[in-house]
């Protein structure tokens, strides 16, 4: 397959694989539900992965420390925060040998949409730039819509992004300060949390709580109705109904679960074409 596909030719195309690889999908797609049948957070996991390496979209993410080079991996954003590697790597090794697992349907729930493939890896990463370029948990809404649009996506992108929360966990170390120290936030739902996450750093900063605390392995739009009221569990999460510009936008997803799929699977095909490597950039990496 890699031989035949780095011959093709540079533009993303759905049908990118049909001739080289046509059980490519399959194969993907059962491998990700074995994944997500056997520990439902790695749904959320995978999720935010590719969001992490979608601020530039190359697999550079995927890239290990060697005593000459620093990766990505280490970077704060990342750091004892991002997971699923093995996963993709069980992947990776699967559609070498175009081999299909068992076929076990993914329970999560949400939209789809069509992938463009063909997207090469990246040779190098950058440390600094995914220190600098990832939305931090503690920005303000000001900051997240700087950050989506210096990656050409919009407001609306990055809201319905966002909404990707609806599913996984934080750890306590990110949300710590909003559930003691900010105002925006339901009473009950402060003090259930702070019950899991002790007020002095450094105790309990792994601890895991959910991001939409209502349905946190389905795929829906309860995230959205968490922050109407006040029950985001991170300062960014929150800053998305705070009096603000994206209020609305909020209000209308809480209410219109069918409008939110529309938008995330429309964000997830933008950000995906966030400066792809095609043709001979980069490379197909084996392993």
């Amino acid at each position: 397959m890699a031989a035949v596909a780095s011959m093709a030719a540079a533009q993303l195309s759905s049908t990118f694989y049909d001739s080289s690889c046509p059980d490519v999908l399959t194969t993907i797609q059962t491998a990700v539900q074995d994944a997500v049948n056997q520990e439902a957070r790695m749904g959320a996991s995978l999720l935010r992965l590719h969001f992490h390496d979608c601020f530039g979209c190359d697999g550079s993410v995927l890239l290990d420390d060697t005593a000459n080079f620093t990766g990505e991996k280490t970077a704060p954003p990342n750091n004892n925060s991002i997971r699923g590697f093995d996963v993709v790597d069980t992947i990776k090794s699967q559609v070498e040998a175009d081999r299909i697992n068992s076929n076990i349907w993914l329970q999560l729930g949400g939209p789809s949409w069509t992938v463009q493939l063909g997207r090469r890896d990246a040779t190098t990463a950058s440390f600094s730039t995914a220190s600098s370029d990832l939305p931090s948990p503690l920005l303000s809404l000001s900051g997240l819509i700087s950050a989506f649009s210096n990656k050409g996506l919009s407001t609306t992108d990055m809201v319905a992004l966002s909404g990707g929360h609806t599913i996984g966990q934080a750890r306590c170390v990110s949300f710590r300060n909003r559930i003691y120290n900010e105002n925006n936030i339901n009473p009950s739902f402060a003090a259930s949390t702070q019950a899991n996450c002790p007020s002095v750093a450094g105790n309990g900063d792994d601890t895991l709580s959910p991001l939409d605390v209502q349905s946190p392995t389905i795929f829906d739009n309860f995230y959205f109705q968490g922050l109407v009221n006040q029950t985001g569990l991170l300062h960014s999460d929150q800053q998305l109904f705070n009096g603000g510009s994206t209020d609305s936008l909020v209000s209308t997803y809480s209410t219109d679960m069918a409008g939110f799929f529309n938008a995330f699977a429309a964000a997830m095909v933008n950000m995906g074409n966030i400066s792809p490597l095609t043709g001979s950039n980069g490379e197909i990496r084996i392993n």
